[in-house]
């Protein structure tokens, strides 16, 4: 049959009713799908609620460095029994701030699920932040408490110093033989003794849950107000049978995920760790990622998906010691974080030897973070090559111009700013008043990213609005040079970003890392470059051949460091 034909007739389904696809109209898309009901809970609710359903002998979280490990009956037990002594021992009052420090470890659920149940806001902080940094954010949420690591407990302590607190600090062991530093309260002593306390609070979904820190468009680091239902709200819509990618528990089948982005990202937290644990799944997970180490996990624990954001992507197609072994259980692949291109899904095709879908989605700190995602196998709406998807459930996207300000909204193929409208969307920037109100429009978020719809609606992003480069009044996408770079054959690694320059405003420069043994002649690759793009495109701010890219620990790149090169 040919490609027309099936076209054909997946629209004489989707006349019948039994495909929805994106709907648009009046140049606003929508899923197509119907719209879900979100009932006024908490997230610990609607998780731990669903722990009924699963074996309570089934391993719910496993550290791939050390084995460590719990089931679903202790994850339920210990965080009910650390809410408790949040409310009973450290008397924290209903809203409080707590900062949880800490990096992927089977911990982390109990923490946040027994925080989110004595009704006190969460506020999670990379642990590879600075004392500065972490006083900062200490400072802004009005913390009342933190949760570290035993070998974290310097860095808090010198935080606190910074931020001129004092707040008790919670420390978690992370070996057996370890002690608890002076002056530190011991974790476990707030997981596995119960304590008497009666006071049950009333936790819904208009209520503060947590914090997470994004610069946003523009500007330094904001508390993203996320209510309960937000989290709630995304949880549901990745679950809806056209986009869930995890299959849920049975009897037979547990669906085994590895867990490298962090969780204090909210990427991390909703969807590697919420989401997973509310369908049954077995996460294992690392707490800081190594190549090595990643590869020992897909060869021992054989995973069933895989989430990564695009270097990790790249990692995969690229990396020799990577084979159709490590794919052997594989049979979704979703990249976020940032686009991915074509090439680079193919190389993944090439290794694992077999059909493995790849999907792309789209979010934001201040959605939850899911907004768009691609639908599953089960659905005759196939993603188109490069496409994040299209919007999930109750979510409304538009494009809006952004060369004329004139706000005027964009059809099909035409490129523009993304604006979001859904119950996922963040309440606003914490003690922000004014940025709040420059991120909205009418109620409709302003993502600061630039992308477009094709005609059925399916969404692509072209790059971040502060990151294009201006060439002679030219809009250049870092994104798309940085694809043309990385399948040069001697490119590993890629980073594009916009230069001044005297005569056009701004120049793109590249920063290059070649593969192992790979002589790079940055001339050269100039001139390859050159020849595939416009002349407004072209490398005209050089090439500098380096062996590092900075990068955040989603792999986003930090452009802003490459600047000060």
């Amino acid at each position: 049959m040919s490609a027309l034909s099936r076209l054909q007739n997946v629209r004489k389904l989707a006349r019948c009713g039994r495909i929805h696809f994106s709907t648009i109209k009046q140049r606003v898309v929508t899923s197509g799908l119907p719209d879900i009901n979100i009932p006024d809970i908490a997230i610990h609710d609607l998780v731990l609620n669903k722990f009924t359903g699963w074996d309570n002998e089934r391993f719910a979280i496993e550290c791939g460095v050390t084995g460590r490990r719990y089931t679903y009956g202790q994850v339920l037990d210990k965080s009910v029994k650390f809410s408790k002594s949040l409310i009973k021992r450290l008397k924290l009052n209903q809203g409080d701030a707590v900062a949880l420090i800490v990096p992927n470890i089977p911990e982390y659920p109990i923490a946040i699920l027994g925080i989110l149940k004595a009704g006190l806001t969460l506020t999670c902080i990379n642990p590879l932040y600075t004392p500065n940094e972490i006083s900062k954010q200490l400072l802004d949420t009005s913390a009342k408490a933190i949760v570290t690591l035993n070998e974290l407990y310097p860095l808090a302590k010198s935080a606190l110093e910074e931020a001129q607190v004092d707040l008790p600090i919670l420390t978690i062991k992370t070996q057996q033989d370890q002690s608890t530093p002076d002056g530190a309260i011991t974790f476990n002593e707030f997981t596995d003794k119960d304590v008497d306390c009666t006071e049950v609070r009333d936790v819904r979904g208009k209520n503060l849950a947590v914090l997470p820190y994004s610069s946003g468009t523009t500007g330094l680091p904001k508390g993203v107000r996320l209510i309960h239902s937000n989290i709630v709200a995304n949880i549901l819509q990745l679950s809806h049978p056209d986009i869930i990618l995890t299959r849920p528990a049975t009897m037979n089948h547990q669906t085994i995920i590895p867990a490298i982005l962090p969780f204090f990202h909210i990427y991390g937290f909703t969807v590697l760790c919420l989401l997973q644990l509310m369908l049954g799944a077995k996460i294992i997970c690392l707490p800081k990622f190594t190549p090595q180490l990643y590869v020992q996990l897909l060869e021992q624990h054989k995973p069933h998906v895989l989430y990564l954001a695009p270097p990790m992507a790249i990692f995969l197609g690229n990396n020799p010691s990577i084979g159709k072994g490590h794919f052997e259980r594989v049979e979704h692949i979703i990249c976020g974080a940032a686009p991915l291109g074509a090439t680079d899904e193919e190389k993944i095709f090439n290794k694992a030897q077999k059909s493995i879908a790849v999907f792309q989605g789209y979010g934001l700190t201040e959605t939850s973070p899911a907004a768009i995602a691609a639908r599953n196998r089960t659905s005759p709406i196939k993603p188109a090559p490069g496409s994040i998807g299209l919007p999930v459930p109750n979510t409304q996207v538009k494009i809006v111009d952004i060369d004329g300000g004139s706000g005027e909204l964009l059809g099909p193929n035409q490129r523009g700013e993304l604006y979001i409208k859904g119950p996922q969307v963040m309440e606003g920037y914490h003690n922000h008043p004014e940025e709040t109100k420059n991120a909205f429009d009418d109620g409709w978020l302003k993502t600061g990213d630039v992308g477009y719809y094709n005609e059925e609606g399916q969404f692509y992003i072209v790059d971040r609005m502060k990151e294009l480069i201006k060439v002679k009044g030219f809009q250049v996408s870092p994104a798309e040079l940085e694809e043309i770079i990385r399948n040069h054959p001697d490119v590993s690694e890629a980073a594009v970003i916009g230069v001044p320059h005297e005569r056009d405003g701004e120049a793109p420069k590249a920063f290059v890392i070649p593969k192992k043994g790979a002589k790079l002649d940055g001339k050269k690759l100039e001139e390859y470059v050159n020849g595939k793009v416009a002349p407004y495109k072209r490398l005209t701010g050089g090439v500098v051949v380096t062996d590092f890219i900075p990068k955040n620990q989603t792999g986003k790149i930090l452009r802003r460091e490459l600047k000060s090169l």
